[in-house]
Protein backbone atom coordinates (compact mmCIF):
# COMPACT_ATOMS: atom_id res chain seq x y z
CA UNK A 1 0.00 0.00 0.00
CA UNK A 2 1.19 3.35 -0.61
CA UNK A 3 1.84 5.85 2.02
CA UNK A 4 0.82 9.28 2.92
CA UNK A 5 1.97 12.72 2.25
CA UNK A 6 1.36 14.80 5.28
CA UNK A 7 1.25 18.67 5.15
CA UNK A 8 2.14 19.59 8.56
CA UNK A 9 2.12 23.40 9.80
CA UNK A 10 4.65 24.54 12.16
CA UNK A 11 4.82 27.98 14.71
CA UNK A 12 5.28 30.86 12.57
CA UNK A 13 7.05 32.08 15.98
CA UNK A 14 5.75 30.84 19.53
CA UNK A 15 7.68 27.20 19.39
CA UNK A 16 4.79 26.16 21.98
CA UNK A 17 2.37 26.37 19.26
CA UNK A 18 3.57 23.13 17.42
CA UNK A 19 0.43 20.87 18.26
CA UNK A 20 1.28 17.25 19.86
CA UNK A 21 -0.17 15.51 16.58
CA UNK A 22 2.29 17.38 14.53
CA UNK A 23 5.22 16.33 16.79
CA UNK A 24 3.81 12.73 16.60
CA UNK A 25 3.50 12.94 12.87
CA UNK A 26 7.12 14.54 12.12
CA UNK A 27 8.90 11.85 14.30
CA UNK A 28 7.11 8.88 12.36
CA UNK A 29 7.51 9.61 8.90
CA UNK A 30 10.18 8.60 7.05
CA UNK A 31 11.43 11.62 6.22
CA UNK A 32 10.64 15.35 6.33
CA UNK A 33 10.61 17.68 3.12
CA UNK A 34 11.56 21.04 4.58
CA UNK A 35 11.87 24.50 2.63
CA UNK A 36 14.76 25.08 4.77
CA UNK A 37 16.83 22.19 6.26
CA UNK A 38 18.96 24.05 8.52
CA UNK A 39 15.74 26.50 9.88
CA UNK A 40 13.22 23.79 10.23
CA UNK A 41 16.39 21.23 12.19
CA UNK A 42 16.43 23.49 14.64
CA UNK A 43 12.93 23.01 15.05
CA UNK A 44 13.31 19.68 15.42
CA UNK A 45 16.02 19.61 17.67
CA UNK A 46 14.20 21.80 19.86
CA UNK A 47 11.67 18.68 20.41
CA UNK A 48 14.03 16.00 20.40
CA UNK A 49 12.98 15.27 16.87
CA UNK A 50 15.49 12.81 14.87
CA UNK A 51 13.65 12.06 11.54
CA UNK A 52 15.72 12.39 8.32
CA UNK A 53 15.04 15.45 6.40
CA UNK A 54 15.15 16.60 2.65
CA UNK A 55 15.46 19.83 0.98
CA UNK A 56 12.88 20.40 -1.30
CA UNK A 57 12.57 24.55 -2.46
CA UNK A 58 11.27 26.77 -5.37
CA UNK A 59 14.51 25.60 -7.42
CA UNK A 60 14.68 21.67 -7.12
CA UNK A 61 10.18 21.26 -6.60
CA UNK A 62 10.00 20.13 -10.21
CA UNK A 63 12.58 17.87 -10.35
CA UNK A 64 12.53 16.39 -6.65
CA UNK A 65 8.17 15.91 -7.40
CA UNK A 66 8.55 12.31 -8.92
CA UNK A 67 10.81 10.91 -6.60
CA UNK A 68 9.10 11.88 -3.51
CA UNK A 69 6.05 10.02 -4.95
CA UNK A 70 7.75 7.44 -6.00
CA UNK A 71 9.00 6.75 -1.94
CA UNK A 72 5.18 7.03 -1.36
CA UNK A 73 4.26 4.59 -3.82
CA UNK A 74 6.67 2.48 -2.64
CA UNK A 75 4.98 2.77 0.79
CA UNK A 76 6.88 5.32 2.83
CA UNK A 77 4.97 8.19 4.45
CA UNK A 78 6.22 11.33 4.25
CA UNK A 79 5.83 15.16 5.98
CA UNK A 80 5.97 18.03 4.18
CA UNK A 81 6.27 21.66 6.57
CA UNK A 82 7.56 25.16 5.44
CA UNK A 83 10.05 27.31 7.34
CA UNK A 84 7.14 28.95 9.54
CA UNK A 85 3.37 28.47 8.99
CA UNK A 86 0.48 26.01 6.97
CA UNK A 87 2.94 24.92 3.67
CA UNK A 88 2.15 26.55 0.30
CA UNK A 89 0.67 29.57 1.77
CA UNK A 90 3.12 31.82 -0.10
CA UNK A 91 5.67 28.93 -0.50
CA UNK A 92 6.57 25.77 -2.07
CA UNK A 93 4.78 22.52 -2.22
CA UNK A 94 2.10 22.58 -4.45
CA UNK A 95 3.70 20.62 -6.95
CA UNK A 96 4.77 18.14 -5.02
CA UNK A 97 1.28 17.84 -3.88
CA UNK A 98 -0.53 18.02 -7.48
CA UNK A 99 1.82 15.07 -8.45
CA UNK A 100 0.93 12.93 -4.99
CA UNK A 101 -2.64 13.38 -5.79
CA UNK A 102 -2.14 12.62 -9.37
CA UNK A 103 -0.63 9.32 -8.45
CA UNK A 104 -3.47 8.51 -6.42
CA UNK A 105 -1.29 9.34 -3.09
CA UNK A 106 -3.21 10.35 0.43
CA UNK A 107 -2.35 13.51 1.20
CA UNK A 108 -3.70 14.29 4.80
CA UNK A 109 -3.09 18.18 6.47
CA UNK A 110 -2.15 18.19 9.93
CA UNK A 111 -3.29 22.18 10.53
CA UNK A 112 -1.97 24.65 12.54
CA UNK A 113 0.09 28.20 12.98
CA UNK A 114 -1.36 30.00 9.45
CA UNK A 115 -0.09 34.05 9.34
CA UNK A 116 -2.64 34.87 7.69
CA UNK A 117 -5.48 33.09 9.49
CA UNK A 118 -4.27 34.55 12.87
CA UNK A 119 -3.75 38.29 11.78
CA UNK A 120 -7.26 38.43 10.17
CA UNK A 121 -8.04 37.00 13.64
CA UNK A 122 -7.50 39.72 15.81
CA UNK A 123 -7.78 42.75 12.93
CA UNK A 124 -11.26 43.83 13.55
CA UNK A 125 -11.47 44.04 9.80
CA UNK A 126 -14.40 41.98 8.07
CA UNK A 127 -13.11 38.48 7.52
CA UNK A 128 -16.05 36.27 6.36
CA UNK A 129 -14.78 36.71 3.01
CA UNK A 130 -11.58 37.98 2.11
CA UNK A 131 -8.37 37.98 -0.69
CA UNK A 132 -5.17 37.04 0.08
CA UNK A 133 -2.50 38.49 -1.89
CA UNK A 134 0.56 37.13 -1.01
CA UNK A 135 3.32 39.29 -1.46
CA UNK A 136 3.31 42.65 -3.76
CA UNK A 137 5.48 43.00 -6.21
CA UNK A 138 8.93 44.32 -5.56
CA UNK A 139 9.40 46.42 -7.69
CA UNK A 140 7.13 49.84 -7.22
CA UNK A 141 5.62 50.18 -10.77
CA UNK A 142 4.57 46.89 -10.59
CA UNK A 143 3.50 46.87 -7.31
CA UNK A 144 1.48 50.43 -8.20
CA UNK A 145 -0.40 48.58 -11.23
CA UNK A 146 -1.46 45.67 -9.22
CA UNK A 147 -2.33 47.77 -6.29
CA UNK A 148 -4.76 49.56 -8.77
CA UNK A 149 -5.66 46.71 -9.99
CA UNK A 150 -7.06 46.15 -6.60
CA UNK A 151 -8.68 49.45 -5.54
CA UNK A 152 -12.31 48.51 -6.19
CA UNK A 153 -11.89 45.36 -4.41
CA UNK A 154 -15.16 44.96 -1.60
CA UNK A 155 -12.95 41.88 -0.29
CA UNK A 156 -10.71 42.72 3.23
CA UNK A 157 -7.74 42.26 1.80
CA UNK A 158 -4.53 40.42 2.80
CA UNK A 159 -0.47 41.19 2.04
CA UNK A 160 2.46 39.79 3.24
CA UNK A 161 5.45 42.22 3.35
CA UNK A 162 8.71 42.39 4.45
CA UNK A 163 10.46 44.90 6.21
CA UNK A 164 12.75 46.96 4.15
CA UNK A 165 9.51 47.63 1.40
CA UNK A 166 6.69 48.30 3.99
CA UNK A 167 6.62 51.96 4.61
CA UNK A 168 6.97 52.37 0.28
CA UNK A 169 4.19 49.52 0.33
CA UNK A 170 1.82 51.51 2.75
CA UNK A 171 2.58 54.89 0.56
CA UNK A 172 1.31 53.32 -2.56
CA UNK A 173 -1.66 52.20 -0.96
CA UNK A 174 -2.60 55.54 0.05
CA UNK A 175 -2.37 56.28 -3.19
CA UNK A 176 -4.34 54.12 -4.75
CA UNK A 177 -6.96 53.43 -1.99
CA UNK A 178 -7.06 56.78 -0.39
CA UNK A 179 -5.53 57.95 2.60
CA UNK A 180 -8.75 57.17 4.73
CA UNK A 181 -9.02 53.52 4.27
CA UNK A 182 -9.31 51.41 7.59
CA UNK A 183 -5.84 48.95 7.30
CA UNK A 184 -4.38 46.97 9.88
CA UNK A 185 -0.85 45.81 9.98
CA UNK A 186 0.33 43.01 12.22
CA UNK A 187 3.98 42.75 12.89
CA UNK A 188 6.21 39.65 14.40
CA UNK A 189 2.85 37.76 15.53
CA UNK A 190 3.02 34.98 18.31
CA UNK A 191 6.97 36.69 18.70
CA UNK A 192 8.36 38.68 21.54
CA UNK A 193 8.16 41.97 19.55
CA UNK A 194 4.26 41.96 18.41
CA UNK A 195 2.63 44.34 17.46
CA UNK A 196 -0.93 44.90 15.81
CA UNK A 197 -1.47 48.27 15.19
CA UNK A 198 -4.52 49.81 13.76
CA UNK A 199 -6.16 53.16 11.81
CA UNK A 200 -6.26 54.44 8.51
CA UNK A 201 -3.77 53.91 6.01
CA UNK A 202 -2.06 57.56 6.43
CA UNK A 203 -2.18 56.84 9.82
CA UNK A 204 -0.46 54.22 9.67
CA UNK A 205 2.28 55.16 7.13
CA UNK A 206 2.89 57.88 9.56
CA UNK A 207 3.61 55.77 12.51
CA UNK A 208 5.84 53.06 10.59
CA UNK A 209 7.64 56.09 9.29
CA UNK A 210 8.31 57.42 12.40
CA UNK A 211 9.16 54.55 14.49
CA UNK A 212 12.27 52.08 13.02
CA UNK A 213 10.91 49.31 15.33
CA UNK A 214 7.84 49.30 12.96
CA UNK A 215 9.76 48.68 10.35
CA UNK A 216 11.66 45.40 11.43
CA UNK A 217 10.23 41.91 11.57
CA UNK A 218 7.86 40.27 9.15
CA UNK A 219 4.43 41.59 8.68
CA UNK A 220 0.36 41.26 7.59
CA UNK A 221 -0.65 44.22 6.15
CA UNK A 222 -4.43 43.96 6.11
CA UNK A 223 -7.16 46.50 3.99
CA UNK A 224 -10.51 47.00 4.26
CA UNK A 225 -12.16 46.53 1.05
CA UNK A 226 -13.82 49.19 -0.76
CA UNK A 227 -17.37 49.97 0.42
CA UNK A 228 -20.95 49.52 -1.67
CA UNK A 229 -20.94 53.60 -2.25
CA UNK A 230 -19.05 56.74 -3.67
CA UNK A 231 -15.84 55.16 -1.89
CA UNK A 232 -15.92 52.29 -3.78
CA UNK A 233 -16.92 54.17 -7.04
CA UNK A 234 -13.66 56.58 -6.40
CA UNK A 235 -12.05 53.84 -6.00
CA UNK A 236 -13.19 52.00 -9.46
CA UNK A 237 -12.55 55.04 -11.13
CA UNK A 238 -9.02 55.42 -9.70
CA UNK A 239 -8.20 51.93 -11.02
CA UNK A 240 -9.15 52.76 -14.80
CA UNK A 241 -7.84 56.05 -14.32
CA UNK A 242 -4.51 54.30 -13.58
CA UNK A 243 -4.60 52.18 -16.55
CA UNK A 244 -5.92 54.44 -19.21
CA UNK A 245 -3.37 57.16 -17.77
CA UNK A 246 -0.62 55.05 -18.84
CA UNK A 247 -1.71 55.54 -22.50
CA UNK A 248 -3.57 58.46 -22.94
CA UNK A 249 -3.20 62.24 -21.68
CA UNK A 250 -4.35 62.74 -17.98
CA UNK A 251 -7.35 65.06 -18.68
CA UNK A 252 -8.38 62.24 -21.40
CA UNK A 253 -8.29 59.78 -19.30
CA UNK A 254 -9.83 60.87 -16.29
CA UNK A 255 -12.71 62.44 -18.28
CA UNK A 256 -12.91 58.68 -19.98
CA UNK A 257 -12.57 57.08 -16.32
CA UNK A 258 -15.09 59.21 -15.00
CA UNK A 259 -17.93 58.28 -17.68
CA UNK A 260 -16.85 54.42 -17.52
CA UNK A 261 -17.21 54.45 -13.81
CA UNK A 262 -19.39 57.74 -12.74
CA UNK A 263 -16.57 58.83 -9.92
CA UNK A 264 -16.03 62.41 -9.71
CA UNK A 265 -13.53 63.60 -12.75
CA UNK A 266 -11.74 66.27 -10.46
CA UNK A 267 -11.30 63.61 -7.84
CA UNK A 268 -9.19 61.40 -10.69
CA UNK A 269 -7.51 64.26 -12.28
CA UNK A 270 -3.87 64.15 -11.06
CA UNK A 271 -3.79 60.83 -9.40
Amino acid sequence: MSGTLFIVATPIGNLADLSPRAQDTLRTVAAICAEDTRRSGQLLAHFGIATPMLALHEHNEDALAQRIVARLQAGESLALVSDAGTPLVSDPGFRLVRAARAAGIRVSPVPGSSAVIAALSVAGLPSDRFAFEGFLPARPAARREALARLSGETRTLVFYESSHRIAESLADLRAAFGDDRPAVLARELTKLFETVLDGTLAELHARVEADADQRKGEFVLMVQGAGDDAAAQLAEGRRVYALLSAHLPPSTAARLAAEITGAPRKALYGQ
